[in-house]
């Protein structure tokens, strides 16, 4: 199949957003195909929660149009299509004390506890025992959720959310948190599963260059709503574009596949 041909996972046309009267997002437009690993970048208050929550499902544009994997927002049941877009939030809300174990499995469901009515499959167990290992929290599993490190918790989220064999995977700030130890295993993972899985399309939000992974190919920049630029991530997180995002002199350095920011400032003192 030629690339021209491949499916789009998310295109936004024209987005727009507004609440109360002033716009959150003006005119985004966005094309992610399937294997492509975006990153988010922006300021606090840019609209980066907001078009997160369109790659969602969870929200819609005031004007323009949203498809995700190959269904138009809006005219499509919104259920199955979250099944098939998975979603970590560092802030997952739970309060039992599930296990690892538990907390994966209640990916089939899309719920925060386990539905006692609905039963795991044993090829479900199975699922989720390989996504445990393959994120690195083997001999783990049994580890009960108000026990576990952030980094543990981390982890465990992203396997929650490759349970339904999502076609992408959304990373809501992941790094939050985390020390710089936990921080490195994490970006890790996530390269693994951009080696393991070579058809998923991710979307990571951050702040911080320093938390891209290496397997990230793409980079959106956004500014008060706007998008500053979006492409291949090597021409995007330039010093100048950078700058430009968060309105001050930010030199961008990369180096063996990883980010870092420093005030361009400082770099000339």
């Amino acid at each position: 199949m030629s690339a021209a041909a491949v499916e789009p996972v998310v295109v936004l046309d024209e987005v727009t957003f507004r609440r109360a009267g002033r716009y959150i997002l003006n005119r985004v437009s966005l094309r992610i195909a399937p294997g492509e690993h975006w990153v988010l970048i922006g300021p606090t208050g840019a609209g980066k929660s907001t078009i997160l929550g369109f790659f969602g499902a969870r929200a819609f544009p005031t004007t323009g149009t949203v498809d995700l994997l190959g269904h138009r927002v809006g005219r499509v049941e919104l259920l199955a299509l979250r099944r098939r877009i998975g979603h970590v939030d560092p802030r997952h809300p739970l309060d039992s004390p599930l296990t690892i174990t538990e907390v994966v499995l209640t990916g089939v469901t899309g719920t925060t506890e386990l539905m006692i009515r609905l039963q795991p499959t044993a090829a479900e167990r199975r699922r989720a025992a390989e996504l445990i290992d393959l994120l690195g929290l083997d001999g783990k599993a049994e580890e009960r959720w108000p026990t576990l490190s952030q980094g543990e918790r981390g982890r465990a989220l992203i396997a929650r959310a490759l349970m339904s064999e999502p076609a992408l995977l959304l990373l809501d700030e992941p790094s939050t948190g985390l020390d710089v130890a936990a921080r490195e295993q994490l970006l890790e993972t996530i390269d693994r599963l951009a080696a393991s899985d070579p058809d998923l399309a991710s979307v990571l939000v951050t702040h911080h260059l320093e938390e891209i992974p290496e397997a990230a190919t793409h980079a959106l920049l956004l500014a008060r709503g706007t998008v500053v630029a979006a492409g291949p991530v090597r021409d995007t997180l330039t010093t100048d574009l950078v700058s430009q995002t968060f309105e001050h002199p930010i030199a961008v350095d990369h180096s063996e596949g990883r980010w870092r920011a420093r005030s361009l400032r400082a770099v000339r003192a």
